[in-house]
């Protein structure tokens, strides 16, 4: 079968595009960049990539008139706070006339449980996405889930970050509100099973773990499981503004991320039924497995996506692609090189930059730029990197974008994400003569650009010294 997979390099677009390669299916994975699909070159081969913003309605239609199926996974909640509803109908009227003059037969649509006479935001967007795709010329299936966990889902990290980093916590209120987790791997087996099931088309389903609990309860599950006790009081006096500013100083979500979660944490999110469940014979994970299992993945470095790569400040609004040429004009540059010895050992190291490694140099100066980020709206350090020891262009890198991650040609290049007055990138290359080339290229804007640079300058002095040292000497 021959299908369209949108939001291929999202996080849940990431875990289904190797089940349905898997599985023996052609797949036509649509972006809109392609410089940010994160897949090895082993899976690049086998599939076709075509670039597509349903934002905005393209005057020739790339997607290819022989597909049968469609996942349609985009959704714009990390992206803005006022209008993000508007942008996401906008993108399903746009979908839906793009599939006119194909063979598509079947629509698939991950959404979001709605089950409460008032909706927030986020969840009124979802319905009313489902109403707009029921008009498309397909049949459509829908798939509603509450809270997904799994090792780089928002959700777990969110959780994950709140029980490891407050042993107590002062909560909100709507930390008693009711909601019912399903693991990422169920909600995987349930979209790849509707597939051409007849049964399913034109239907909306509940999907969802065997566990109704609290956000209250999570938390303390997580931390039962984690092997450690938590406290968790609540108070009625957090507003919503509170509550999105405590999530996101203290976890890594975005800010834009944290009010919509928190105005949808405030509803019920519970599955009405579980009549999908008995058609396909799917035994869901219970809530305490799901989070067993995630760590399983992330100790065995087996973390396909994260939700983090796609959290960008939002200075980045355009194709990356136009950033892989670091420009020699109008910019300020620090350059270093070293001759090495061992260039296999030293393309390791950079190789495992960022993260939990870190960058080999002072790491607490750049925790004190990634703070001064965060507080200025922009990702931080808390995005860290999904693989401890691979790299692929599109990765987030704390608050970088790998932009190219070529091992052959030996040459890593990095595109800050970062709030600055201006463009920077980092690049670390290797030569024939077995030279290491470190080089910090920044385009300021403007005034503010060039006194933004020369004053962090005296920093950068001992930092990209101790950098490019250690990356040599590293074990």
């Amino acid at each position: 079968m021959k299908i369209l997979l949108t939001g291929a390099n999202g996080y849940i677009g990431m875990r289904l595009l190797p089940n349905l390669l898997d599985s023996g299916h052609q797949l036509v994975c649509a972006v809109r960049d392609k410089n940010r699909l994160s897949v090895e070159e082993e899976i690049l081969e086998q599939i076709e990539v075509i670039e597509v913003d349903f934002l905005k309605l393209p005057e020739n239609n790339p997607i290819p008139t022989d597909i049968d199926a469609a996942y349609y996974l985009i959704h714009s909640m990390t992206s803005s706070i006022t209008d993000f509803d508007e942008k996401e109908a906008l993108a399903a009227e746009n979908f839906n006339k793009l599939m006119h003059g194909t063979n598509v037969k079947q629509v698939i649509y991950l959404s979001g449980i709605v089950n409460e006479q008032e909706l927030s935001k986020h969840l009124s967007s979802r319905k009313n996405v489902e109403e707009i795709l029921y008009k498309g010329p397909f049949n459509l299936t829908v798939l509603r889930a509450g809270i997904i966990v799994g090792s780089g889902s928002s959700s777990f990290e969110i959780i994950r970050d709140l029980c490891e980093k407050l042993p107590v916590m002062i909560t909100p209120k709507w930390v008693l509100t009711k909601t019912q987790p399903i693991a990422i791997r169920d909600v995987i087996a349930f979209l790849t099973q509707v597939l051409g099931h007849t049964e399913t088309y034109n239907q909306s389903f509940d999907i969802g773990g065997p566990d109704v609990l609290t956000y209250k309860e999570m938390l303390h599950k997580y931390a039962k499981v984690r092997g450690f006790k938590n406290w968790i009081y609540t108070v009625p006096v957090m507003t919503p503004k509170l509550s999105s500013y405590w999530l996101y100083f203290v976890t890594s979500t975005s800010y834009k991320l944290a009010v919509n979660l928190v105005d949808s944490m405030k509803m019920e999110v519970v599955a009405r039924d579980n009549k999908l469940q008995q058609l396909l014979g799917i035994e869901p994970l219970t809530y305490e497995q799901a989070i067993d299992f995630a760590f399983k993945k992330i100790e065995q470095n087996l973390v396909v996506s994260s939700w983090k790569d796609s959290l960008a400040s939002g200075q980045i609004r355009r194709n990356l692609e136009k950033y892989i040429q670091v420009p020699k004009y109008g910019v300020l540059t620090d350059k270093k090189t070293l001759a090495i010895t061992d260039v296999e050992r030293t393309l390791d190291n950079i190789w495992k930059i960022g993260g939990e490694t870190g960058w080999y140099y002072g790491n607490w100066l750049w925790k004190i730029r990634g703070y001064l980020d965060k507080m200025n709206g922009g990702p931080g350090l808390r995005r860290g990197r999904t693989h401890p020891d691979k790299i692929f262009p599109g990765d987030a890198l704390d608050f970088w974008r790998v932009l190219l991650a070529d091992r052959d040609k030996k040459r890593l290049l990095l595109f800050a994400e970062m709030r600055l007055p201006g463009e920077a990138w980092l690049e670390f290359r290797i030569d024939a003569n077995n030279t290491l080339h470190q080089t910090a290229t920044f385009r300021p804007r403007g005034l503010k650009g060039r006194l933004y640079w020369y004053s962090v300058l005296p920093f950068h002095i001992f930092i990209f010294k101790g950098m490019i040292n250690n990356l040599v000497k590293a074990q």
